[in-house]
């Protein structure tokens, strides 16, 4: 079986990015002002961080870290 391409904290990791680059994207128009010319920017920030966000959940499902296998064993 072919390695994958990307590790699941890798891939969490770069959505985590998309989608954090989603929510800014979003507020760009708010922060210069110009929302009525930004709308399809806000349109696609909140695009982009709502399938980020999915894909994020999806992809990375039954992952936990190492401190959330500790607390199952700490009677």
């Amino acid at each position: 079986m072919a390695q994958p391409l990307l590790s699941k904290p890798l891939c969490r990791t770069a959505l985590t990015i998309a989608l954090y680059a989603g929510v800014v994207l979003f507020l760009v128009p708010y922060l210069t002002g110009r929302v009525f010319t930004g709308i399809l920017v806000a349109i696609a920030g909140a695009a982009l961080a709502v399938v980020a966000g999915l894909a994020r959940c999806y992809l990375t499902e039954g992952d936990c870290t190492e401190r959330d296998h500790l607390k199952q064993h700490i009677p």
